[in-house]
């Protein structure tokens, strides 16, 4: 796969040298409070990037490292569509990065790849987040009651959305 390029960003396929780089925004506490993750975070990127259920870009803007964005594939023919999930730094938070991140891969996704439909699930306490989303056209479908388990041990719940191919923002 060849780099996309989005407005502000540009998104490539992930490779071992982004290692410590997505490991270091893994480990601000903003990021760390919704992807969480143990004692070694190298560890537990490297292993995102070595799934081969997952396809994992690097989200860089004016040449550095700025998070990552990863989507899966449900194959079944009936069921056919694409999950996305990012994480961001949070000293760029706020820039529109995160929307362009999205926006671009699901560009590709639905005009390269020919998906119909698209999902992520934010957290539904996750205003920016969810706000970021609805930017590129996603729309909530339902809360997931007690989807995950979170850090302190309780369920939260979390939030469909999903998109439409004719419904991308562009």
């Amino acid at each position: 796969m060849s780099d996309l390029y989005g407005a502000a960003v540009v998104l490539r396929p992930s490779a071992p040298g982004d290692v410590p780089a997505l490991a270091a925004v893994r480990a601000t506490p903003e990021v760390r409070a919704r992807w969480r993750g143990g004692d070694d975070l190298a560890g537990e990127v490297t292993a995102d990037l070595e799934d081969p259920d997952t396809r994992c870009l690097t989200i860089r803007h004016r040449d550095r490292i700025v998070g990552m964005i990863q989507w899966y594939e449900e194959e079944e023919p009936d069921y056919r569509h694409a999950g996305i999930d990012l994480f961001l730094d949070p000293s760029v938070h706020g820039r529109g990065l995160g929307t362009d991140a999205v926006r671009t891969l699901a560009r590709h996704l639905v005009d390269d790849l020919g998906f119909h439909r698209l999902v992520i699930d934010p957290a539904a306490d996750n205003a920016a987040a969810i706000r970021c989303y609805e930017k590129a056209g996603f729309r909530p479908v339902g809360v997931m009651r007690q989807y995950e388990r979170g850090a302190d041990g309780t369920w939260h719940d979390g939030l469909l959305m999903d998109l439409l191919a004719s419904e991308l923002v562009r």
